[in-house]
């Protein structure tokens, strides 16, 4: 029995965008991804404790403790006090961490704009001008569905 025609189409999505956000990443990053997505976190919510951290990425304590070493090493983040807690320590994102992450934003959107321009034709450059916008209303649907 073969899948409902949404439900091919979701998984070809899927496959696509999944293989196209490793490709890119694979292409541009210098960043690890677990180093990374903790620094992306950083910026999207600002200041966390370890364990936030953890709890956010869906890894342990032990494992985000590590990353964060890793990243203070390299100057990528630093520790304060809360505001909210004076016992208790926050990982902020430095300039620096700040600025891997820019690099490697703009390495991915200068990879990704080059295959634009010279793999696709002027007309398919069109179809993929509303992508952003399908992609964006499903994503809105997705989060406000109810078996979330």
């Amino acid at each position: 029995m073969s899948a409902h025609p949404a439900e091919e189409l979701a998984e070809r999505l899927r496959q696509s965008i999944g293989r196209f956000v490793r490709t890119t990443r694979a292409g541009a990053d210098t960043l690890p991804p677990t180093r990374a997505e903790a620094l992306g976190v950083l910026l999207r919510e600002g200041p966390q404790t370890i364990a936030r951290l953890a709890a956010r990425r869906g890894v342990k304590h032990q494992s985000m403790s590590r990353t964060v070493g890793e990243l203070e090493a390299l100057g990528l983040v630093g520790r304060a006090a809360s505001p909210d807690d004076g016992r208790a320590v926050v990982i902020t994102l430095t300039e620096a961490g700040t600025a891997a992450l820019e690099s490697d934003r703009v390495t991915r959107r200068r990879l990704m704009a080059d295959a634009v321009t010279t793999r696709l034709s002027p007309a398919e450059r069109e179809m993929l001008n509303v992508v952003p916008l399908l992609l964006d209303r499903l994503s809105a649907a997705i989060e406000q569905h109810p078996d979330r």
